[in-house]
């Protein structure tokens, strides 16, 4: 990866892809470095996961994708994005870490390492950060969260059949998880710190929810939160400071993402009030060059930007790189 890139995206999600793409079909020199595997998020998300949207609302770089239902499922992505990323010829880097960005006369210098541990570094005129939000879980920072039998990720039920599982959480991933868990025979206890689950429950979700604790079948304790995590119990506090145990043999503590722009700490990103970053009508942030796209600069919006409009914001972010590029000189000759 020697050499200067025209741009440099971090994330190798579905709107990092799409970013890729707009910059290969307009000529301009890329490298995408992803820390994990490609799709990486959608990789972490429960095993038989049907996503909310229709087919041609996750489509990037204009190929079709096909699929035998409705709404495609996570293997049906991981397919997708997978082939798209073949069949293009990407030019992605997985397993490559970015440690810092420091910001250089030509643009950016990025420190990276390689799965191996290798350090290496890749210098661009432009950066593009397309991270997400997914792989970095809002802790609650209490006493056992770190414990082997504790997880910010629901996989499937199987594993669980006749135990005691005790989910932490009150929004669509809480909810999924609970009603799976059910219905693979585990004893499936919700704590929920609000007095209510979160209105932004997928619509199907939340009746059949609401009717499984209605009648007894999922039990939910409502403003409570959990204070400490043990092997066989969980340790909740009322309002009141009133504490008591649930029986449990695993937890699922699905209490929330959050994007994770830490790698950029010195560049003085500007923020909003609801920590959202300011962006410009083509994604740029304050520090000129970087530009943010798909969810990972609406920390405050996260349930308000997903695949379907993320992928936009690379096509405009692109058009954009390319126009300020053409204005001082002739891209470099593309790199793969």
């Amino acid at each position: 990866m020697s050499g200067l890139f025209d741009v440099a995206i971090v994330g190798a999600g579905p709107v990092g892809l799409a970013t890729a793409i707009a910059c290969k079909r307009a000529g301009l020199s890329y490298v995408v470095l992803e820390k994990g595997c490609v799709v990486n998020a959608i990789f972490e998300y429960p095993t038989y996961m049907t996503f909310f949207t229709t087919a041609p609302e996750l489509e990037i770089g204009n190929h079709p994708m096909v699929t035998g239902h409705d709404k495609p499922d996570r293997r049906d992505a991981l397919m997708y994005y997978r082939l798209v990323t073949q069949r293009e010829e990407l030019n992605v880097r997985q397993y490559t870490e970015v440690g810092r960005v420091h910001a250089a006369p030509a643009g950016f210098t990025l420190e990276i390492e390689a799965q191996d541990g290798t350090p290496g570094v890749v210098e661009a005129r432009r950066l593009v950060v397309a991270t997400g939000y997914y792989d970095n879980p809002l802790t609650m920072g209490i006493p056992g969260e770190d414990s082997p039998n504790v997880s910010h990720y629901y996989t499937e039920a199987h594993p669980f059949m006749g135990l005691n599982v005790t989910v932490i959480g009150a929004g669509n991933s809480a909810a999924d998880a609970a009603l799976d868990l059910w219905r693979g025979g585990a004893n499936v206890t919700m704590v929920v710190r609000a007095p209510e689950l979160k209105s932004t429950i997928k619509y199907w979700v939340r009746p059949d929810l609401e009717n499984r604790i209605k009648e007894g079948s999922i039990a939910a304790h409502f403003n409570l939160r959990v204070v400490e995590i043990h092997p066989d119990h969980v340790l909740v506090q009322q309002e009141d400071g009133t504490t008591s145990r649930l029986p449990t043999h695993f937890t699922f503590a699905l209490t929330g993402y959050r994007p994770d722009l830490s790698f950029l700490a010195g560049l003085n990103l500007a923020t909003q009030p609801d920590d959202c970053l300011v962006l410009s009508e083509h994604y740029e942030s304050s520090v000129p060059g970087l530009f943010v796209v798909g969810s990972a600069g609406f920390a405050g919006k996260t349930n308000q930007v997903f695949i379907e409009n993320g992928r936009h914001h690379a096509v405009a972010a692109v058009a954009e790189i390319e126009r300020q590029l053409q204005e001082t000189r002739e891209p470099a000759p593309l790199a793969r």
